[in-house]
């Protein structure tokens, strides 16, 4: 019971300081830049059609799935093209990828710069060449009955613009559920201190790397440690807290929407709350699920993957096609403990698709499918190659590449 209680802790309190403070930075920037140029961002990524897919790599590849999320509705409103998204897919990082640059971070790099170049190739090829959407759109069509939600129209070869209806009431609603003074000062109190927590936690975080990324004990007290401890414990509390109750008497619940624009500096800092607090629930739940299935199953999860062989970079690239980012953070995590080898983490992070393929489930199952599809077959190509290639052409290890410790 001791072991399994440590265990609880330490995920708890790395969760949040080894990554979410990372992810609040990210995210408040991203949602700043949004209020300064108040939606000014998007129209001009609308404006700019023939650079899409380009863009929509480099949006994609932002810490998190927020410049992802941006471009999904740009895509049903017909404003760029279905090349553009499947670029930004391919390039997502996902939240995996503050996991990834917290424990790995030349591994990160590597890895996310292999999967930019995937996704501006894949993206301008489909734009220009068609590769086949046409058809492999008509194949899943015909897997389901006809579209009540806008339908898929026929693409013209080269130019897979692919326009779909809006679909009502696909607006985020950010307004608070419940109405009750109490539940909003409570709530409030808790968003100050989780900021709090926050600004604490990042100085600890950027410590803890500069330091080289050693073993922090579990401790209670003023010490480097104990300052560890309390704040990613405390932290994550509060992430739960917000995540779970708080949403509802602030609003901001529909977290990985998207925004064009946000009314004041409050609104930015409660949405960048909410939205890393929602990835410190994903990640702590990550954490412990790896760590718990390692004690519990006494599985030799790198003695596995080392056994795969090829199959690893299939698996990571067939762990992407699930939505979310849930699994490709447990891989980040996996890779990290040296449990997977550097093909299968490149394999997921050019097929993972985040939270950014939610918005196009919504609107329309069809695309999401075929978008996919489309994010998985450079995947499984660049996985191989870097698989066969890695190791005998460039003298990098598969396994502990890039980890730090």
């Amino acid at each position: 019971m001791s072991e399994l209680l440590d265990i609880f802790l330490a995920s708890v309190r790395d969760g949040f300081v080894q990554v979410s403070a990372f992810v609040a930075v990210t995210v408040l920037v991203f949602s700043y830049v949004q209020y300064r140029t108040d939606g000014r961002l998007v129209r001009r990524l609308e404006e700019n059609r023939r650079a899409g897919p380009l863009v929509g790599a480099l949006m994609g590849l932002t810490p998190g799935c927020g410049g992802a999320i941006v471009m999904m509705p740009l895509y049903v409103r017909g404003s760029v093209s279905f090349g553009t998204v499947v670029a930004t897919l391919i390039a997502t990082a996902g939240d995996s990828a503050f996991v990834l640059l917290a424990l790995a971070p030349e591994a990160a790099l590597y890895a996310y710069g292999i999967a930019l170049v995937a996704a501006v190739c894949f993206g301008y090829a489909i734009d220009r060449f068609g590769l086949g959407v046409g058809r492999v759109d008509a194949a899943v069509a015909s897997l389901r009955p006809a579209l009540s939600d806008g339908g898929v129209a026929a693409p013209a070869v080269g130019n897979q613009a692919h326009h779909y209806a809006d679909a009502e009431g696909c607006a985020a609603d950010d307004g608070p559920a419940r109405d009750s003074a109490f539940g909003r000062w409570v709530s409030r109190v808790a968003l100050g201190a989780w900021w709090l927590s926050a600004a604490v936690a990042l100085v600890v975080g950027v410590l803890y790397l500069v330091r080289g990324a050693p073993e922090v004990p579990l401790a209670v007290g003023l010490s480097y440690a104990g300052v560890f401890t309390a704040v990613g414990v405390a932290g994550t509390a509060l992430s739960a807290f917000l995540y779970f109750v708080g949403r509802n008497y602030i609003g901001h619940g529909r977290v990985g929407g998207g925004r064009d624009t946000f009314e004041s500096l409050a609104e930015t800092g409660t949405h960048a709350a909410m939205e890393t607090s929602f990835v410190t629930v994903w990640v702590v739940a990550a954490y412990l699920l790896y760590e718990y299935a390692l004690v519990f199953s006494g599985v030799d999860i790198a003695a596995v993957a080392a056994a795969a062989g090829i199959l690893a970079p299939i698996g990571g690239a067939a762990l992407g096609l699930i939505p979310g980012c849930g699994p490709q953070i447990v891989l980040s995590a996996a890779y990290a403990e040296g449990a997977i080898p550097f093909s299968a983490l490149v394999a997921n992070a050019i097929s993972q698709d985040g939270d950014a393929l939610f918005p196009l489930i919504a609107i329309d199952k069809t695309a999401a499918v075929v978008a996919s599809i489309y994010t998985t077959i450079p995947a499984l190509f660049v996985g191989v190659a870097i698989h066969l290639t890695w190791t005998a052409v460039f003298g990098l290890p598969q396994f502990g590449f890039g980890v730090l410790g």
